[in-house]
């Protein structure tokens, strides 16, 4: 099957990417001008997460069922109205237009995974790849597409480029081919979070999602708190978007061969030596700066981005036939846990002890979980 419909479904995913991180690397800038703290950085992050989290395995079912494509319009839909909607509102609803906009990423994004996963079932790793190649540009562009609109003093620049995103995305997913995965007839209790839930019984899957929520950890930490410590450092909100691009750069080019790995060799080994390379530049980060911090931004970026492709084509591969969807709206849940976490700790600690000492606490924590991975790794 042409790969075309992988680099729409990428540029579906490009949206959730694109507007979360849009804003996400500008809250400095949003802290300063309504006079909150480094924590409320840490939730006007996390609740675009939370969203995720609450709505993910939900659409992620309903999908399987209802169909996926129908399911991710609406998102698109979702989103493109939420991001708007801050055009009519008082800054002071950023949190509420960040949890409407998850709410509509949620639906888009488990639900073009999943199509990826049903369009190339037997190229899986290459497919992936593009994917997340094209969604990964996402947080390459939005850095320095944000840091220009931040310079014109209006915050609601940015929503209105997430909107434009969001709507050329809706335009290009009318062109995928309706195609159903193998499902079982329809049953009420199908659609129940314990029927979800009952997808985690499996000990492996388990273990991939551990992977997941690290890898997020990490993910959320570096796009969410670098931003806040470059600004700590003085630098002025474009050219923070041009070091940011640099770290997002790195997590975006080595995604097609950590898919091509995907397809050759098991991923478990090379999924924990990229999670080494994030633990040792989240440890080094508040320790550097200049060239120094943007040589270790890159290795992070590579670990990240290893992780992040090897962990979706493990967890495609363990879905049973009729519950990719759900299967993927699960781990998608799992990596919003892990993004919503990451950022709230870090804020908190930041405001509490400072960001040297946040940003070495999460990266023990790594550590800790990369010992608890390498120990269940039998």
């Amino acid at each position: 099957m042409r790969l075309i419909y992988a680099a729409i479904l990428g540029f579906v995913g490009f949206v959730t990417s694109f507007g979360a991180h849009i804003v996400a690397v500008n809250l400095p800038v949003y802290a300063k001008q309504v006079g909150v703290g480094v924590a409320m950085i840490g939730l006007l992050i996390a609740v675009y997460d939370l969203a995720e989290i609450v709505a993910k395995p939900t659409f992620g079912a309903i999908a399987d069922r209802a169909g996926m494509k129908k399911t991710m319009l609406l998102g698109i839909v979702v989103f493109v109205a939420s991001s708007l909607a801050y055009l009519w509102s008082r800054p002071q609803l950023l949190l509420l237009i960040r949890f409407l906009q998850g709410v509509g990423a949620a639906a888009l994004s488990s639900v073009s995974l999943a199509l990826v996963g049903i369009y190339y079932k037997e190229t899986r790793g290459r497919a992936y790849g593009i994917y997340n190649t094209i969604k990964g540009a996402g947080y390459v562009i939005s850095p320095l597409v944000g840091g220009v609109l931040i310079l014109r003093k209006n915050f609601g620049y940015l929503f209105i480029a997430s909107a434009a995103v969001g709507v050329v995305a809706f335009l290009a997913s009318l062109f995928l081919p309706d195609v159903k995965d193998k499902t079982r007839p329809f049953e009420e209790e199908e659609l129940s979070f314990k029927s979800v839930l009952s997808l985690l019984r499996a000990p492996i899957l388990w273990r991939w999602c551990l992977v997941i929520v690290v890898n997020m950890f990490f993910v959320s930490i570096l796009f969410g708190f670098v931003p806040v410590y470059l600004y700590s450092l003085g630098y002025k909100p474009e050219v923070a978007g041009v070091f940011l691009s640099v770290l997002a750069l790195s997590y975006l080019l080595v995604q097609p061969l950590a898919g091509w790995l995907a397809d050759k060799y098991e991923a478990r080994t090379i999924v924990l030596w990229g999670i080494v390379m994030s633990v040792l530049a989240v440890l080094l980060i508040p320790f550097t700066k200049g060239i120094p911090l943007a040589v270790i931004s890159i290795v992070a970026g590579l670990g990240i981005g290893t992780v992040w492709t090897n962990s979706d084509v493990a967890v495609s591969s363990l879905a049973k036939d009729g519950r990719l969807g759900a299967t993927m709206g699960i781990a998608g849940s799992f990596k919003e846990f892990g993004d919503m976490v990451g950022p709230i700790l870090i804020g908190v600690l930041s405001q509490a002890f400072g960001l040297t000492v946040a940003f070495t606490a999460c990266g023990v924590l790594g550590l800790l979980s990369l010992a608890l991975m390498v120990f269940r790794r039998g």
